[in-house]
C-alpha cells in the first residue's frame, strides 16, 4: 500500500513537495525516479517482500516502469501462469507481476486482476501513459492535463503543492458535496483535477490528449437463483475462501470489528484461516444506540482475540480536527473520524486490518434498497401540486409530497440540490453567481444514470447505484483516507473478485425475505456467529452528531461559523447560523450543519476562489 505521483513532461521544482503530501501512505520509503520524459514518485508502505518490492519498478529492459497502490491478491497464480509463457522474476512482488502481466497481456491484464489497485505505468519508447483504477474503487487516482503535461497521483493532496495548479473550487465538485457528503467522480473541489472513476483506465500520449476507458462493468443478473440454502453454502466458500487470500503478508494483520455480521463474519472467517494471534479493534460509545461493543466482545471471546478499544467519549475536538486535517478533500460522513480514531489504534499493532465496507451494497443492507420506485406510486393530485410548486404558487415545503417514484427516491438521497424554494434547495445556502455555476439541476446525474441504466430504480437497480457513488466515494474513501493516515492498509474481502462477480448475478430477490435485506449474511452469522451479533436491530456505525455538536465540539463548530464570511464569502453565513441555532435547540438538520462544518476545517487548509 502507497502513495504514487507521476507527470509525463518536465518535472518543477516542487516535485519533491508534492511527494512529501503522500508521506503518510508509504513511511517505509519514498522514491524519486526520473524515466525518460516521465517523473515518478512513490511512498511505500512495505507489505509483500518488503526487501524486493521496491518502486517505482523498471521492466527489465528499461521500457516501461510503474508505480502503484494497492495489493493484488492473484498475483501467485498470475506468475505461475507468466513463468509458464516464459517469464522470469527477480523479487517476490506482486509489483513486478503486474509489471510483466502489462507486458505480456497489455491492458488486458486489468481484467485478470483481483485486488484493490490505483497505477500509473509509463513507455518509454512512446511516451505514453497508462493510468489504471479497480473495480469498485477501493484505491484512490487523480489526474489532470496542464500545459502538455500530464500528472497523477493518489490523493488530492500533491495537486495543492504545485504551482500549475490555481487554487480554484470547482463549483460541480462543490454540488455534488452539497449534496452526497462527497464529492463523485470525476469530479473533485479543485478546478482542473479529476478523479478517475472506479473500473476506468485512461491512456495518455504526448501531444494527443487523454482517452477513457471502461474496462469493467457489473454483470447482469441471471435469470433465476439457486435456493437461499444453497446460496449459503456456495457465500461461506468464497468468503472463506476471499478472507483466505486477503490473509496474505509479510507484516501482523488484524481485523476492524464493529459488533455487527459483516465484520464480525470476517473475524470467523480469519479464525477459519487459522491466524493466530487474532487481533481485533472496536469502537465503544457511551450512547446506547450507537454502542456495539458487546457484541464485538462476545466475537472477540469466542474466538479467543485480543480485543483492543477505542473509547468514543474521547473523541474530542482536538481529534476531530486532527482527523479532518488528513482529509484530501472533504467528506462528511460522520463514521470517518472513529474510523480515523480505530486506524490509529490499529497501526500500533498491525500493518494490516481487514474491514467489512462494502457488504451492505452488494447484500442488500440499507433499509432504502427495499422500496423501489414502484412503491411510491404518482396521482393527479401530486401532479397538480408539482405544476402548482413549479408556478410558485405552492410553498417548497411541500415538495416531498408532491413527488412520487423514481424523483420522491432521488430526493431521499439528496442533501441538497435541484429544489426552488424547499428546505432541500442549494440555492440557499450559495452566493447566485456560484449557484448557477454549480447547475443544481445535474445534483447526483451519475447515481440517476445507473438507477436507471440497471433496472429503472427497482430494488437492484438503487443497489448498483450505490456501487460507484455511496460506496465507492464514501464509504471506500472513509477508510482508505482514515487508514493510510497512519500508514495502515485496509483490505475488504467482501469486494474480492470472486465474491464481486458472483454476488453481482444474484437477482435482488435473492438478498430479501420480505422487506428485510442481507439474506444471505444474516443466515451465515446465524450459522457461525453469537447469538447477539444477530438477533437485534441493525446499528449504522457513526458518531452521536447531535451530542458531539453541543459538548466536545460546541466550541470548534463556533469558531468555524464566526470565521465562515473569511473562509467562504460565497456561503450564506446568516442561514449557516440559522441551521446552528436550530441544531442547538435539537431541531433542523444537524448533518447538514455537520457537512458545512466539514467544508469549512478543510477549506482552512486549502483556500479556494470561486
Amino acid at each position: 500500500m502507497c502513495g504514487l505521483i507521476l507527470v509525463a513532461g518536465p518535472a518543477p521544482v516542487e516535485f519533491p513537495r508534492a511527494l512529501a503530501a503522500l508521506a503518510a501512505r508509504g513511511p517505509d520509503a519514498r522514491t524519486i525516479l526520473a524515466h525518460g520524459a516521465a517523473t515518478f514518485g512513490h511512498a511505500r508502505l512495505a507489505v509483500i517482500d518488503p526487501a524486493g518490492g521496491a518502486q517505482p519498478m523498471q521492466s527489465a529492459d528499461g521500457r516501461y516502469a510503474l508505480a502503484y497502490n494497492g495489493e493484488i491478491y492473484n498475483y501467485r497464480a498470475l506468475r505461475e501462469e507468466l513463468r509458464a509463457a516464459g517469464r522470469s522474476f527477480a523479487t517476490a512482488s506482486d509489483t513486478e507481476v503486474l509489471l510483466a502481466g502489462y507486458e505480456h497481456w497489455g491492458e488486458g491484464v486489468l481484467g485478470r486482476l483481483d485486488g484493490m489497485f490505483a497505477f500509473a505505468l509509463h513507455d518509454r519508447y512512446t511516451g505514453s501513459v497508462l493510468l489504471a483504477r479497480d473495480r469498485l474503487g477501493i484505491k484512490p487516482l487523480f489526474w489532470a492535463e496542464r500545459g502538455g503535461r500530464l500528472w497523477a497521483a493518489s490523493t488530492l493532496a500533491p495537486f495543492f503543492a504545485l504551482e500549475d495548479f490555481p487554487q480554484r473550487l470547482d463549483p460541480e465538485g462543490l454540488r455534488d458535496y452539497l449534496a452526497f457528503q462527497a464529492p463523485l467522480s470525476p469530479r473533485t473541489l479543485l478546478a482542473g483535477v479529476q478523479s478517475l472513476p472506479p473500473a476506468c483506465a485512461l491512456r495518455w500520449e504526448p501531444g494527443g490528449g487523454a482517452r477513457l476507458l471502461r474496462w469493467w462493468e457489473p454483470p447482469l443478473p441471471a435469470a433465476g437463483a439457486a435456493s437461499t440454502a444453497q446460496l449459503v453454502e456456495e457465500f461461506d466458500e468464497l468468503l472463506g475462501a476471499a478472507v483466505a487470500e486477503e490473509l496474505v503478508a509479510d507484516v501482523p494483520v488484524g481485523a476492524f470489528l464493529s459488533g455487527g455480521v459483516d465484520s464480525s463474519l470476517l473475524v470467523h472467517y480469519m479464525a477459519r484461516a487459522g491466524i493466530r494471534p487474532l487481533t481485533v479493534f472496536s469502537v465503544r460509545f457511551a450512547e446506547a444506540g450507537y454502542d456495539e461493543s458487546q457484541a464485538a466482545r462476545a466475537v472477540a471471546e469466542r474466538y479467543r482475540a485480543q480485543h483492543l478499544l477505542v473509547e468514543a467519549p474521547a473523541i474530542d475536538a482536538g481529534m476531530l480536527s486532527a482527523a479532518l486535517a488528513d482529509l484530501d478533500q472533504p467528506l462528511a460522513d460522520p463514521a470517518y473520524v472513529p474510523t480515523w480514531a480505530l486506524a490509529r489504534l490499529a497501526r500500533a499493532h498491525v500493518t494490516v486490518a481487514l474491514s467489512g465496507d462494502g457488504a451492505d451494497e452488494l447484500f442488500a443492507g440499507y433499509g432504502r434498497f427495499a422500496r423501489p420506485a414502484r412503491d411510491h406510486p404518482d396521482s393527479g393530485l401530486k401532479r397538480f401540486a408539482r405544476r402548482l410548486l413549479r408556478a410558485g404558487l405552492l410553498p417548497g415545503s411541500l415538495t416531498r409530497r408532491a413527488l412520487a417514484g423514481r424523483e420522491l427516491l432521488l430526493y431521499r438521497r439528496v442533501q441538497l440540490g435541484d429544489y426552488p424554494r424547499s428546505r432541500k434547495d442549494l440555492r440557499r445556502f450559495l452566493d447566485p453567481q456560484l449557484a448557477a455555476a454549480c447547475r443544481p439541476e445535474r445534483t447526483l446525474e451519475l447515481w440517476r444514470a445507473l438507477a436507471e441504466r440497471y433496472g429503472d430504480y427497482g430494488r437492484g437497480a438503487l443497489m448498483r447505484a450505490d456501487l460507484w457513488t455511496y460506496l465507492s466515494e464514501n464509504c471506500l474513501v472513509k477508510t482508505d483516507r482514515a487508514s493510510m493516515a497512519h500508514g495502515l492498509e485496509v483490505r475488504v474481502p467482501y469486494l474480492a473478485t470472486r465474491v464481486l462477480e458472483r454476488v453481482l448475478r444474484l437477482p435482488a430477490s435473492a438478498h430479501f425475505e420480505g422487506d428485510l435485506g442481507k439474506a444471505i449474511l444474516r443466515a451465515l452469522a446465524q450459522r457461525h456467529l453469537p447469538r447477539a451479533v444477530w438477533d437485534r436491530p441493525k446499528h449504522g456505525f457513526s458518531v452521536p452528531l447531535r451530542a458531539k455538536l453541543a459538548g466536545p465540539w460546541r466550541e470548534w463548530a463556533a469558531a468555524l461559523l464566526a470565521d465562515a464570511p473569511r473562509l467562504a464569502p460565497w456561503l450564506d453565513a446568516r442561514r449557516l447560523a440559522a441551521l446552528a441555532r436550530a441544531a442547538a435547540r435539537g431541531r433542523g438538520e444537524v448533518r447538514l450543519l455537520y457537512t458545512f462544518l466539514v467544508l469549512l476545517q478543510w477549506l482552512r487548509t486549502h483556500p479556494l476562489s470561486p
